[in-house]
């Protein structure tokens, strides 16, 4: 919000699409899902202009399609899909930790990662504790302040605009998946406490696991349906 407490369109359109986004993570918006601009600002009591803004803003962020005569929907991600997020942060990483190894990482001030390691505390405790909408807020906002630590500012918007990606695709079905608890990687403080320590070869090996750890749980969907199999 401006100083003044005033709300401009350009703001309101970014309330409208970080409410969104939130919904879609929460898996109350789900894949496929169909609404139109005129629904939305009446949901939201506002005009159509900036929910069309966010609506598209969403689009360019990969979390929806649009349909020129249908509206707008949420897009639907496929294992294939969430494979290749998973790929594409691993290879990004693995630049990042060569750059590391040839500049040395160096010890990362502490008052730097206070904010990180309480955002680490608690998405390990939500996923140990299978609490999905906890979790999610914090994983997000812990890796996003973790790489501004470590990479440059495109970096860690196509790292987070991934990870965002990865969690719409995965919400749906961890909240069908009995096993949940077992498949929420928890290895946030342990990655906090190789950078504090500046061990870029611990830092990567907890991250390299976060990688595996996803493919694993990949390995268990159906192709074509993205639900675990029995």
């Amino acid at each position: 919000m401006p100083a003044s407490g005033a709300v401009t369109r350009n703001t309101l359109r970014q309330q409208i699409a970080d409410a969104l986004r939130d919904e879609v993570l929460a898996g109350r918006l789900l894949p496929g899902e169909e609404f139109t601009v005129k629904h939305i600002a009446e949901q939201y009591g506002v005009s159509a202009t900036p929910v069309r803004e966010a609506l598209v803003d969403l689009s360019a962020q990969g979390l929806l399609d649009s349909d020129q005569h249908r509206g707008f929907h949420v897009h639907q991600f496929t294992v294939a899909d969430f494979r290749a997020m998973v790929e594409a942060r691993s290879l990004v990483s693995d630049g990042i930790f060569r750059r590391i190894a040839a500049s040395g990482l160096g010890r990362v001030r502490s008052e730097a990662l206070v904010s990180v390691r309480r955002r680490a505390e608690e998405a390990a405790r939500a996923a140990k504790g299978g609490d999905l909408d906890i979790l999610i807020g914090y994983d997000l906002r812990f890796w996003r302040e973790l790489t501004t630590l470590v990479a440059n500012q495109y970096i860690c918007d196509f790292l987070h605009r991934m990870r965002v990606q990865a969690w719409v695709f995965s919400v749906p079905f961890l909240r069908e998946d009995d096993a949940c608890r077992d498949w929420l990687w928890s290895g946030h403080e342990q990655l906090v406490d190789a950078i504090t320590l500046g061990d870029a070869d611990a830092a990567r090996a907890v991250v390299d696991n976060c990688h595996a750890h996803s493919l694993a749980w990949a390995d268990r969907l159906d192709p074509e349906l993205g639900r675990p199999r029995r």
